[in-house]
C-alpha cells in the first residue's frame, strides 16, 4: 500500500511516498520538496504547486494521501498562504482519486514518536529509524511529509485493528 504524505507551504511543500510491505515494514519510495519562486504571483505559485503534485501523483500512483492540518499561527499572512497550499494539495489528491486524511502536528508527533510534544529532531530521528534510512531526510519539509505518511499508515493499522476487534466481539 503506497501512501503520500504532504507538508504544505507556498514557498516549499514537502512530499513523501511511503509503502507498507505485506510484512508490515515501511519503505520510502521517494521524497523531496516542491519549491516555487518567491517573486512569482501567488496564483502562479499555487498553479506550479498543483501541476507538480499532479505529476508526482500520476507517476507514483498512491492509493491514499495525508496532509498536515493547519495549526494556529500568529502570522495571519503565513497562515493564509499555508492554507492555500493545503487546498491545492487536497485538490490534487482528490483529482487523482485518493482517499485523503488530515492530521494535526501533534497527531503526527504522537504517531511517529509516541509523544505529541516531541521536538523536530526527535521526529526526524524516528522517521530515519522507521524507514531504515542512513541519514535524516533533508530538507526538513520532506522529513515532515514522510512523518505525515507514517502517521497515516499507523492510523490505518489502528483503525484496522479496531474494526477486527469489533467484528470478533
Amino acid at each position: 500500500m503506497l501512501i503520500v504524505g504532504i507538508d504544505p507551504g507556498t514557498a516549499t511543500t514537502g512530499y513523501g511516498f511511503v509503502s507498507e510491505t505485506t510484512g508490515g515494514d515501511l519503505e520510502v519510495v521517494e521524497f523531496g520538496v516542491i519549491l516555487t519562486p518567491a517573486g512569482l504571483e501567488p496564483e502562479k505559485r499555487l498553479l506550479q504547486l498543483y501541476n507538480k503534485l499532479n505529476e508526482l501523483l500520476l507517476l507514483y500512483r498512491p492509493i491514499q494521501g495525508a496532509v498536515e492540518k493547519l495549526f494556529f499561527q500568529r502570522n495571519v499572512t503565513t497562515a493564509i498562504a499555508v492554507g492555500q497550499a493545503r487546498g491545492v494539495a487536497l485538490l490534487a489528491m482528490a483529482n487523482n482519486g485518493l482517499e485523503v486524511a488530515e492530521y494535526t502536528p501533534m497527531e503526527v508527533k504522537q504517531a511517529v514518536v509516541g509523544y505529541g510534544g516531541a521536538d523536530k529532531n526527535q521526529v526526524q530521528q524516528m522517521v530515519k529509524a522507521l524507514l531504515g534510512l542512513e541519514d535524516i531526510p533533508r530538507p526538513d519539509d520532506a522529513a515532515d511529509a514522510l512523518a505525515v505518511a507514517i502517521c497515516h499508515i499507523h492510523s490505518n493499522r489502528l483503525f484496522g485493528l479496531a474494526a477486527m476487534s469489533q467484528s470478533e466481539g
